[in-house]
């Protein structure tokens, strides 16, 4: 389903053992909602992450930017490396979604960065058909091994071509995933994308992704002829 309205909102994400802020952003017929995942060291504020989030948005899709820490927690370098943590506070928040009437109509996709992809494919692991499809972006894949061959979400692998020793781990963690998956190159790319056009070519990639499996009415072949 779709919403015929948009808005931005701060919101305060009330979990079990933390309350953290989000900015939500809904267009007007939103086909879907993208949930972020920011990398170790970063927050909602990521600059990168904003950059996808707003090509998302003009291609009608909502989404949703989170810290996936506190102020304090963040001080402590074990938890932005604690993916068992990080993977249950990306549960909890889409448990959140779905109790928000103004956006729990929209199918639910995840955007991961660096350790930040390794909860989303935690947490697509974890809620099964909730999550309709899953990006990563320079992500850390592998820190998710034991999980991804649950993952039934199609998911897209986007690794600069620069960044071989990511690139090789997102290539090993290609091959546990066992549902629909790609790996897409962006040649000359380093770890965060910095070069000139190759944030541009990750978003593009991201966006054509949720737009093939995301949107409304979107199957996933595979799954087709399943009742």
């Amino acid at each position: 389903m779709e919403t015929n309205y948009s808005f931005n909102d701060t919101v305060l994400i009330q979990l079990d053992d933390a309350t953290l802020p989000g900015d939500l952003a809904v267009v007007e017929n939103a086909k879907g909602l993208v949930v972020f995942a920011h990398g170790s060291g970063s927050s909602r504020l990521s600059s990168r992450n904003r950059f996808v989030a707003e090509h998302l948005q003009r291609s009608r899709f909502a989404t949703l930017l989170f810290d996936l820490l506190t102020e304090e927690e963040d001080r402590s370098q074990s938890n932005r490396f604690d993916i068992t943590k990080l993977t249950q506070r990306l549960i909890q928040t889409t448990y959140w979604i779905e109790k928000d009437e103004r956006i729990n109509n929209l199918n639910i996709g995840y955007f991961g960065a660096s350790t930040g992809a390794a909860a989303a494919l935690g947490a697509a692991a974890a809620l099964g058909d909730i999550i309709k499809a899953v990006v990563s972006r320079g992500g850390r894949p592998d820190l998710a091994a034991p999980v991804l061959a649950d993952v039934q979400a199609p998911v897209l692998l986007i690794v600069g071509g620069k960044d071989e020793e990511v690139l090789a781990l997102n290539m090993q963690a290609q091959d546990m995933l066992q549902g629909i998956k790609d790996l897409e190159i962006v040649s000359d790319a380093t770890h965060l994308f910095e070069e000139p056009g190759a944030l541009e070519m990750a978003a593009q990639l991201a966006t054509d992704w949720f737009r093939k499996y995301l949107e409304p009415g979107k199957q996933h072949p595979l799954r087709q002829n399943q009742p």
